[in-house]
């Protein structure tokens, strides 16, 4: 009850004028930002990051919140009209959504997009307060050995569960875990600064995230896309027909089932949920003629499962300081540049902070249904901005926006040098939430080892503490040693089971 006591206090805080306008900003600026063609959520928020800087915490959370449901929102128009998923999670419904559009039902494509993420969005952040406080003390419970563990399980999952290549994976992560070591050390030493005082204390974090989504994502588009604007279907006022609802709405439960608990785990992300979604939806459809032709169940399943576990991620990313995802670890960054430490103890030091970023969930939640159904005709306009014009104002915003940071020009120069090794990326197919993931916990991952090696005495068994460690270090092991079990033992019996 105390919970549900503190999510009535969040309310209260969010449900003022100015803090509702807050909101409404967010989600505007989110879903406008988030409709434009190769941008998804990540971006979208790195690149708006900059934007709450000189707010008051608790309205720059709470525009967030705006931002962070408006981009996933914003993602879905664009695969659907122009069949440009922003992110891999998006591309599951690009698969019918797209299909629907060009036999003329783009207005019933958006509209299950739309509900079905009001629905998930709300049936999710609803778990995100069951869930959170019992994982919260959970995590008081840990040492420094188990969280160093869990660290390295971050590190492990997004980069050998969810890339499509594990070389290329811990490549990424190697290229966050050097940037995150620029500055100095907790023991005085300069590290990798090359004399230049500006490196002394690091590279901002913000910096990092607008450099490598934004500008990255920015060159790498603006030199593969058309100069053109894409042909973009047109739509009219989103509305769902009676047999369109009764075809939704278990879709959407169903998609909610798969989307959190995925989101939740640190080797989670929403490409397997959706994906999951829609092949369950085409088992249990009535109507399996329609897949591959725009059914609109595969538009309602994936989408209500890509935005549940997009709420699912900031349980272990506000109770452990875990992101598992990109989108979450830019708002990690979010929260450290306002000196806000995610953790067990975040509840107990900015409780009001945190049940005003919940209830803005909610809140944000419900603006994004009521001011996307009427206006995806204005939004499908976005999409016809000409591709100069779109990533030249990219770049620029981008560029205000690093500097705004610290107000130093060569934050502008990292910006430039970020934004190449971006583009780099993209080029040679290294994943980019490794690089992330390592800016933001290599830092805290050294931090966990020191304080485990300083109370064994410098022996390595400190690293190992209770069952927590051991639970993780044998799953990691699973986790790096699964392909070849897979080939010696799982296919073998496999085939003796065939044979048999």
């Amino acid at each position: 009850m105390d919970n549900f006591a503190n999510l009535l206090d969040g309310f209260a805080n969010v449900l003022t004028p100015m803090n509702l306008l807050f909101a409404l900003i967010g989600v505007t600026i989110g879903t406008a930002v988030g409709v434009l063609p190769g941008i998804g959520p990540a971006m979208t928020v790195a690149l708006l990051l900059p934007v709450t800087y000189g707010m008051e915490p608790a309205q720059a959370f709470i525009m967030f919140a705006g931002i962070f449901y408006g981009g996933m929102y914003g993602g879905s128009t664009t695969s659907i009209l122009l069949n440009t998923p922003g992110e891999s999670s998006s591309v599951v419904t690009a698969i019918e959504g797209n299909k629907m559009a060009k036999a003329g039902r783009a207005a019933q494509a958006l509209a299950t997009a739309a509900i079905g993420s009001f629905v998930a969005g709300t049936i999710a952040t609803v778990l995100l307060v069951v869930v959170t406080p019992p994982v919260v003390q959970f995590a008081i419970s840990l040492g420094a050995p188990d969280y160093f563990a869990l660290m390295l399980l971050a590190f492990v999952s997004v980069t050998a569960v969810l890339g499509a290549s594990r070389v290329r994976g811990f490549a990424s992560l190697l290229l966050g875990l050097v940037i995150g070591v620029i500055g100095i050390d907790q023991s005085g030493q300069q590290r990798l600064t090359f004399g230049l005082p500006q490196l002394a204390d690091g590279i901002d974090v913000v910096v990092v995230a607008v450099g490598i989504f934004a500008v990255g994502e920015a060159l790498w588009i603006a030199a593969h896309l058309r100069r053109k604007s894409g042909e973009v279907i047109p739509v009219g006022q989103p509305w769902l027909g009676k047999q369109d609802w009764k075809r939704s709405w278990k879709p959407w439960l169903r998609g909610t089932a798969f989307g959190f608990p995925f989101g939740a785990v640190p080797a989670g992300g929403a490409e397997i949920p959706t994906f999951l979604s829609y092949v369950t939806e085409k088992k249990l459809t009535k109507h399996p003629e329609e897949f591959g032709r725009g059914a609109i169940e595969g538009v309602a399943g994936p989408e209500a499962a890509n935005n549940a576990s997009a709420a699912g991620t900031l349980v272990p990313m506000l109770a452990i300081g875990l992101p598992t995802n990109a989108t979450a670890a830019v708002m990690l960054a979010a929260f450290e540049g306002y000196g806000i430490q995610p953790g067990p103890l975040l509840f107990t030091r900015e409780s009001s902070l945190v049940w005003t970023l919940i209830a803005s969930l909610f809140v944000g939640n419900l603006l994004l249904l009521v001011l996307n159904l009427p206006l995806a005709p204005a939004w499908a306009r976005l999409l016809r901005i000409p591709r100069p014009y779109l990533y030249a104002g990219i770049l620029f915003f981008a560029s205000m926006g690093a500097y705004a940071v610290n107000a130093q020009p060569f934050d502008l120069y990292l910006l430039l040098a970020l934004g190449l090794l971006g583009f780099g990326m993209r080029r040679f197919g290294l994943p980019i939430l490794p690089l992330i993931v390592g800016v933001i916990l290599g830092p805290r991952a050294e931090l966990q080892g020191r304080r485990a090696l300083q109370l064994s005495g410098g022996e390595l068994h400190g690293l190992i503490g209770g069952w927590v460690s051991w639970l993780i270090y044998a799953t990691i092991a699973v986790v790096l040693l699964w392909p070849l079990i897979g080939r010696f033992v799982v296919r073998p019996l496999r085939e003796r089971v065939v044979t048999a």
